[in-house]
C-alpha cells in the first residue's frame, strides 16, 4: 500500500496559513445597486464598512426604475438600495429577494435648488414667479424624486404653466447636473446632493415640505443573488448601525 507522506509544516507557519485562509473566507465583495441620490452617503459609508468588516462594497449608481429592469434581466446585483419602497416591494412579491430582508434605510427630502446664490430665498417664490427658462427634474417614470417633483408642481398649479420649460434628467444626478452647469436656472434635486454639515453647501434652495408630495421612503433589500454572500447580509446590518445612520442623517435624510 502506498502512503503519501504529508509535508512538515512548522507550527508558526501553520497558524499563519490558517489565519490567512480564515481571512479570505470571511472577506467578500458585495455588488450593490444604489439609487443616484444616495451616491455621496454610500461612498462615505463604504469606507467605514470595509474597515469595520473587511468586506468590499462595489456600487453602481442610477435610477431606481432602470435598476428594476436590470435586476429582472439578470444583472449581478446582490443588494439594492432604492429611492422608493414600492420597487423593492415589487421585487419581493416577484420572488427576486431574500424573504424578510427589506427595510427602510432612509427617508429622502426633496429640494428646489439653484446654483446661484440668492436666486431662491428659501421659499417657493422663485418657482411661482415663473421667470426662468428651464426647470430641471428627474424622469418621474424612473426616479422617485422626479415623481415627487411633479406632485409639487401639481399642488402649486404649475404643471401646465411650466411644462415647456422642463428639462428631464434620466436620474436625479443628471437633474442636478443640469442646474450645476447652468443649463437650467433651477431644478428639483435630492437634499442630500446639496447638503453638508447641517446646511445647504452651495447656491440657494427651498427645502420642500414633506406634505407637498408622497413620502420618499427608501428601502433596501438583499436580492436573491446575494442570498449566500455574507457581505450582503453584513451590509444590510451595517446600514442599520450607528455609524451608517449618523452619516445618513448628516446628508439631510430622516430615519
Amino acid at each position: 500500500m502506498n502512503v503519501r507522506a504529508r509535508p512538515f509544516i512548522p507550527a508558526a507557519l501553520a497558524v499563519l496559513i490558517g489565519c490567512t485562509a480564515f481571512t479570505s473566507v470571511q472577506a467578500d465583495e458585495v455588488q450593490v445597486a444604489v439609487a443616484a441620490n444616495f451616491t455621496a452617503p454610500i461612498q462615505a459609508i463604504a469606507s467605514d464598512f470595509e474597515k469595520d468588516t473587511g468586506h468590499k462594497l462595489i456600487a453602481a449608481y442610477g435610477a431606481t426604475g432602470q435598476f428594476y429592469t436590470q435586476i429582472k434581466n439578470g444583472a449581478p446585483f446582490e443588494v439594492f438600495l432604492a429611492a422608493d419602497d414600492t420597487t423593492p416591494e415589487r421585487l419581493e412579491k416577484e420572488g427576486d429577494t431574500v424573504p424578510g430582508s427589506r427595510f427602510t434605510y432612509a427617508i429622502g427630502t426633496l429640494a428646489l435648488w439653484s446654483a446661484k446664490e440668492g436666486y431662491i430665498d428659501g421659499t417657493d417664490k422663485a418657482l411661482l414667479a415663473n421667470q426662468y427658462t428651464h426647470l430641471s427634474i428627474a424622469n418621474p417614470k424612473a426616479a422617485p424624486y422626479g415623481l415627487a417633483a411633479t406632485q409639487v408642481l401639481a399642488k402649486l398649479d404649475l404643471t401646465d404653466k411650466v411644462k415647456n420649460k422642463i428639462v428631464e434628467g434620466q436620474n436625479i444626478t443628471q437633474a442636478y447636473q443640469f442646474v450645476s452647469t447652468g443649463n437650467a436656472e433651477l431644478g428639483f434635486v435630492a437634499l442630500s446632493q446639496i447638503y453638508k454639515n447641517g446646511k445647504v453647501s452651495d447656491g440657494s434652495a427651498w427645502i420642500v415640505p414633506e406634505a407637498m408630495h408622497d413620502p420618499i421612503r427608501q428601502d433596501a433589500v438583499i436580492l436573491k443573488k446575494g442570498e449566500n454572500n455574507p457581505a450582503a447580509k453584513a451590509l444590510a446590518d451595517y446600514l442599520k448601525g450607528p455609524k451608517a445612520t449618523a452619516i445618513i442623517k448628516s446628508y439631510g435624510y430622516h430615519l
